[in-house]
């Protein structure tokens, strides 16, 4: 893969990340607190997602990050949903996650995209499909208004992507929580227009007003 820098990375940013998916809310918040107890994090996001359930996601350095996940999965054992660890994540995937854009980036002449029954299985598709080929994270949303659900597009050349799409679709299988994986060569203007827009279908609608005739 080119050593070319993504649009979307973001720098400076820690190097492992960890995340946990509890059906508990009530055992999410035990574990999270166990995880931050049990070693120096760079940082931790905890919190609600759709449908009643509770994340977490860890950084730091790889150590560190690891005895906290370590911790986290002990603590919810039976609780836990789906987790990943991540000691080397791609920056283009941490950008990803915390962009607050609704709309995706696009690139190129085509679109991969893995959809995931659950939140951290899709963290683990992204940064393998960037890691594998030269594609642009276009967009990874997760759990809310998906019904719990996660998918991560990537955008660029159609041989690019479906080696991106091949290789996340290879590494998340293991979990057993990859939904669909599916790539569209030439993709549309006009799908292209509405991905970049917003991916939300509400507010793609508010946006640009169905005509009526007459």
């Amino acid at each position: 893969m080119s050593d070319e820098v993504l649009t979307n990375e973001v720098p400076g940013v820690d190097p492992a990340i960890a995340m946990i998916e509890f059906s508990s809310i009530a055992v999410g918040i035990v574990a999270g607190d166990a995880m931050i107890k049990a070693s120096p994090l760079g940082s931790i996001y905890a919190g609600t997602v759709h449908p009643g359930k509770y994340l977490v996601l860890v950084s730091g350095d790889t150590a560190s990050v690891d005895e906290a996940f370590d911790v986290g999965l002990s603590v919810g054992r039976g609780m836990v949903l789906d987790s990943v660890f991540l000691p080397d994540i791609h920056p283009a995937v941490t950008g990803a996650i915390a962009s607050d854009e609704e709309a995706a980036w696009i690139s190129g002449d085509a679109l991969g995209m893995v959809e995931t029954e659950h939140v951290a299985t899709v963290i683990q598709a992204a940064d393998a499909g960037v890691k594998a080929a030269f594609v642009e994270v276009s967009a990874v949303r997760m759990a809310d208004g998906l019904g719990g659900k996660g998918y991560v597009l990537f955008s660029g050349e159609v041989a690019e992507v479906e080696a991106a799409v091949d290789a996340a679709e290879q590494w998340s299988a293991e979990s057993g929580f990859v939904l669909q994986a599916h790539v569209i060569a030439q993709l549309h203007d006009e799908m292209a227009f509405n991905l970049r827009s917003d991916l939300r279908f509400r507010s793609r609608l508010a946006l640009r007003p169905l005509e009526r005739d007459g």
